[in-house]
């Protein structure tokens, strides 16, 4: 008979500990890995953030210089142009390697794949970035609207006081930055001095090795085949956009008629669509891949060119007359001229004054052939009766 306590109740067994897994889970499987030391609640740590480095300043996130699978799927979509407005990252001063007070100070945007670019180039240094607020736009768009300017750069380094963090007085900014920031202005506002690092973030160590001295080939701008197809999917992802409404006008223009008749409408309706993706397809793939080779030094010219061809290589395969040819032509026409136009902001052919002088031009011509296809292709529905 078991032993009876003072209050009446027979002792608790003693606990016997297991002869299995000291570690195994009570439920359930395995506990993962232990939350970071950093982790704060309602923050959310960042992939790329290895660690705080405390600093005069507070602390300073240092960051990881090789891409992880998040980045490089961050990557894609923003060559797709899925949430590209949205990519963007914390606007702040960041660490790489284990920076001292005498570490380089390198500038850049919050754009977050101008971020990671750099990032990616800089193994094996110990350097200090500070991040501008150019609301989620690279270093090269952002100077030309005046986000990435002198007023953001002495903004940003009060904020962050980088006086505090770093014993000398000298900022590396990116090239392609220049036309937003005065070194003048920026000198008597806060004391920094401006160095202007290369235009690819592949040509950093080198600089910094050189002891920041540029050799012609990094202040060169080279726009190859490949730097210009990487941003054709981009591209595409403008015009297709609005296809969804294009495609919509199609099937309505293309059901006009004193008669209807499905295969006929079938028939009017994949020769308008096909029409309309020719044009796509020169003005946002073929103009990239063929910009050196085709004449003329406006973009919308070079879309106008290959749209025509685009358009009358359909209608010539579809064996379309003469009215309805004549309306996918200049269908195709119009899209190409337009698709090659957006390229405009992409390249270093033209400055802001240059897109601008290119939409003014280019827009009154693409409408115009708009209408005129619109025009034809109604009127032919209603012609052919006769």
């Amino acid at each position: 008979m078991p032993a009876i306590d003072q209050r009446g109740l027979p002792p608790l067994p003693m606990f016997q500990p297991a002869a299995a897994d000291d570690d195994a889970p009570c439920c359930g499987s395995r506990p993962g890995p232990p939350s970071s030391p950093d982790e704060r609640p309602g923050y959310q740590l960042c992939p790329f953030v290895r660690r705080f480095i405390p600093t005069p300043a507070g602390p300073v996130p240092e960051v990881a210089t090789r891409l992880g699978l998040g980045d490089w799927l961050g990557w894609l979509r923003a060559r797709l142009g899925i949430g590209r407005d949205r990519y963007r990252i914390a606007p702040g001063l960041y660490a790489v390697g284990s920076p001292g007070a005498e570490s380089p100070v390198l500038v850049s945007a919050n754009y977050k794949l101008s971020f990671d670019l750099l990032r990616r180039e800089l193994g094996g240094l110990d350097a200090w970035l500070v991040v501008l607020d150019t609301r989620g736009i690279n270093v090269w768009c952002a100077a030309g609207k005046k986000t990435f300017a002198t007023a953001e750069v002495v903004r940003r380094l009060g904020l962050v006081r980088l006086a505090e963090v770093v014993s000398h007085r000298e900022l590396i900014l990116p090239q392609l930055g220049a036309p937003g920031v005065a070194a003048q202005a920026l000198k008597a506002a806060c004391g920094f001095s401006a160095v202007w690092g290369p235009i690819r973030a592949r040509d950093l160590k080198r600089f910094l090795v050189a002891g920041r001295q540029a050799t012609p080939d990094m202040r060169q701008v080279s726009f190859t085949l490949a730097e210009r197809a990487v941003l054709i999917p981009v591209e595409l992802s403008l015009i297709l956009k609005p296809s969804l409404w294009a495609l919509v006008a199609v099937v309505v223009l293309s059901a006009l008629g004193p008669h209807f008749s499905w295969p006929l409408f079938v028939r009017r309706a994949l020769d308008l669509a096909l029409a309309y993706g020719a044009g796509m397809v020169s003005g946002a793939v073929a103009v990239p891949l063929l910009l050196p080779w085709l004449p003329g030094r406006s973009f919308y010219l070079k879309g106008l060119l290959t749209g025509a061809v685009a358009g009358l290589g359909v209608a010539l395969l579809r064996r379309a007359g003469v009215g309805d040819g004549l309306a996918m032509t200049l269908l195709a026409l119009a899209v190409g001229s337009y698709g090659a136009m957006n390229f405009t902001g992409a390249t270093p052919f033209t400055s802001p004054t240059g897109v601008e002088k290119e939409m003014r031009r280019g827009i009154p011509a693409q409408v115009l052939a708009l209408l005129l296809a619109v025009g034809l292709w109604v009127g032919q529905a209603f012609w052919r009766i006769k």
